[in-house]
């Protein structure tokens, strides 16, 4: 153990933080949930242009459900039972790890809450919508907001996977549960929803949104991305 937290702990120097002050920005606005509103309106649009409103009302209140699961889990259980010090609190990587306007966070990182909450979203939205670009602009957005927290020197890279995967069992788990309550609440039931969700197999399935839409999605993520990198030139 103490080889893989050693490890972990040179990983984390080697992903962290730059000499650049654009950068440092960049990521400062990466790792704020508000940023990705219009992600979050846009894929709103989609729902309510192609779905029943029973069904998108279950699809939100689910979503809440994973967020709200997967928030709880690492910061209300993990974080205290473990005791692991975030890179920013550990007094063996004092003015080692380069930290953004000195920002900390609490005193525990284990696991991180933003891999959890992000790769959940982007496991459970990805099996409603059903398309490989849509799935694809899910996995960028949840890769690269985990990351900003190792760049921010928040998080370590373990405390990223570990959550990554608590978040994606999370989501597994969730949409199993959304396709059980969907055929008691939803009309139509839609019997063609799959009994077993997995990532994978899904290339032609007409339940979900058009390609257009996932086309959308993606534009929405990657016109956010440009206003990202350019806000801080001004």
């Amino acid at each position: 153990m103490e080889e893989v937290i050693s490890f972990d702990q040179r990983l984390l120097l080697a992903l962290n933080g730059s000499e650049s002050t654009y950068v440092d920005n960049i990521f400062l606005m990466v790792t704020k949930t508000g940023t990705w509103i219009p992600l979050l309106l846009v894929l709103l649009f989609i729902l309510l242009k192609n779905r029943p409103w029973r069904e998108v009302l279950l699809f939100v209140v689910c979503l809440a459900l994973v967020i709200l699961i997967a928030d709880r889990f690492s910061s209300g259980f993990c974080k205290p039972f473990f005791h692991r010090f975030r890179p920013s609190h550990e007094p063996a990587l004092e003015g080692l790890v380069d930290l953004v306007n000195d920002r900390r966070g609490g005193l525990y990182g284990f696991i991180s809450s933003h891999a959890a909450n992000t790769f959940a979203v982007c496991t459970f939205v990805a099996l409603y919508l059903r398309r490989h670009l849509a799935t694809l602009t899910l996995i960028l957005w949840a890769c690269l907001s985990s990351y900003s927290r190792i760049y921010l020197g928040l998080h370590y890279p373990g405390d990223i996977l570990v959550g990554a995967l608590f978040g994606i069992l999370t989501g597994l788990t969730m949409y199993g549960l959304m396709l059980l309550a969907a055929r008691r609440w939803v009309e139509p039931l839609r019997p063609e929803w799959p009994v077993a969700p997995t990532l994978l197999g899904y290339k032609s399935n007409p339940d979900g949104i058009e390609p257009s839409d996932a086309r959308n999605l993606l534009l929405t993520f990657l016109l956010t991305l440009l206003l990202i990198l350019l806000i801080p030139l001004f």
